[in-house]
């Protein structure tokens, strides 16, 4: 079968542009409305995505008067969506720095369980000093800190999904015999940070464990990505740079001793759609008279790491900046904003205004054949094995996305018609469900 696009929906309370909330159609309050994102999740469904995310962090995010803020507890709604779709993958963020890998690797199971096996984790180290805060900490972790205690936090929650084997359940009722313990592992563990001694008190899910999503491009992330990732959320600016961040990440999961093809990357895009280019522009247009400036410059300096009132809205970043080695927050990030406004020599309001799309990721406004083009191109041209849908506002953009892109991508041969008869989001990525440890050879292989 010839190789098909991936396609995640990233849902974000009104749209990815800050200022989407300021639009006559958008409901201010949508962000905690649970029929939002039930209809979010079904317009998804009905453009066959692999699946929808969202994202999250134990703090309460930026300037209360710039956008709709707090949010959900993703696992919590979720479960609510799992209930109201049939195929769609569930991606939920939650952060290693800040639980425990037994009540996380629950919470993960029984959403696995509930929705049949479509369960997703998008693991996060969770950087700022304000989260940090919120949980008994001065400050945040040190970068290279937070990724060595998520990597023993992986650890221990596989040995926490694999604790029962598939058939512990025995169910004999004429015997009286419900379960077989010798088909249970208690992890024991004993490492640097935690502790964990008794077997998961939830089955072995659908999936075996959920799949592994991965959002960080520094170094760091990236040998992370290597080692565990079975998607990565990546943001990139150009065709160039996201050929060689691919690349990277390809060579190093070969050289981890895993299949490259077993790691799928999905850079995220921010489309502004229109019937032509004059009108997506226009759209554009729309939205970016609506940011105010003056949130943006207070957000982008604590990005950059410099002391309030250092930016002027009509001049260039200063020449020099904080080095990315000094930067304990989101690496990647950093260098990815610093080098877009060298490259192309914008004045802080123009970066404002390029950032206020989607923070960084790659974002454009064009007709539903010049974005399918965009997207044909970097699948085609080694960037990417799929994408992160993110619509500048929602419900409309997701809704024009779905109804005149997804046509296209399926009369060019790149996405398929429907769900068919795989079932579970593993399936739907082309990944085997993974082997016990305790047991030996997985039961199920990839579909090709």
């Amino acid at each position: 079968m010839p190789r098909q696009l991936h396609l995640n929906a990233f849902l974000m309370n009104t749209g990815h542009h800050e200022a989407s909330w300021r639009l006559p159609e958008s409901d201010p309050y949508a962000h905690v409305e649970l029929s939002h994102y039930v209809h979010l999740a079904r317009i998804a469904e009905r453009g066959a995505f692999d699946s929808l995310f969202l994202a999250d962090g134990p703090q309460l995010w930026g300037d209360l008067a710039q956008r709709p803020a707090g949010a959900l507890e993703p696992l919590t709604l979720l479960t609510a969506l799992a209930t109201a779709t049939e195929h769609i993958g569930l991606i939920a963020t939650a952060s290693t720095s800040y639980n425990s890998p037994y009540n996380l690797a629950r919470r993960f199971a029984s959403l696995d369980i509930i929705s049949g096996g479509r369960a997703g984790w998008n693991i996060v180290t969770t950087a700022g000093t304000e989260a940090a805060r919120n949980f008994g900490l001065d400050a945040e972790p040190a970068h290279a800190e937070r990724y060595a205690r998520a990597a023993e936090f992986l650890d221990v929650a596989l040995k926490l999904w694999d604790s029962w084997e598939d058939d512990a359940i025995v169910a004999d009722k004429a015997a009286g015999v419900w379960g077989d313990d010798r088909k249970i592992h208690p992890p024991r563990h004993r490492g640097t940070y935690f502790s964990v001694e008794g077997a998961l008190n939830v089955p072995r899910s659908p999936q075996g464990y959920p799949l592994l999503v991965q959002a960080g491009s520094s170094g760091d992330g990236k040998v992370f990505a290597a080692r565990y990732a079975e998607a990565v959320f990546t943001a990139q600016q150009t065709l160039a740079d996201a050929q060689a961040f691919y690349a990277d990440l390809k060579a190093r999961t070969a050289a981890a001793g895993r299949d490259p093809g077993h790691v799928k990357v999905l850079p995220g895009i921010v489309p502004v759609i229109g019937s032509t280019e004059a009108e997506a522009r226009a759209h554009e247009r729309v939205l970016e008279d609506h940011i105010v400036y003056t949130h943006g410059v207070g957000r982008l300096e604590s990005l950059l790491q410099l002391d309030p009132g250092t930016l002027e809205l009509d001049a260039e970043l200063p020449a020099v900046l904080p080095p990315e080695e000094a930067i304990e927050g989101a690496k990647s990030r950093y260098t990815l904003v610093v080098e877009l406004a060298r490259r192309e020599r914008l004045t802080v309001r123009q970066l404002i205004g390029r950032l206020g799309g989607g923070r960084g990721h790659h974002t454009f406004a064009g007709t539903p054949e010049q974005v399918a083009d965009t997207i044909e191109t970097w699948f085609r041209q080694g960037a990417a094995d799929g994408f992160n849908i993110m619509p500048a506002v929602l419900p409309s953009g997701l809704d024009a996305f779905v109804d005149h892109v997804v046509p296209i991508l399926r009369t060019r041969g790149l996405l398929r018609t429907g769900y068919g008869p795989r079932t579970t989001l593993r399936e739907r990525y082309g990944l085997p469900r993974p082997a016990n440890q305790y047991v030996g050879p997985a039961l199920a292989t990839a579909s090709t």
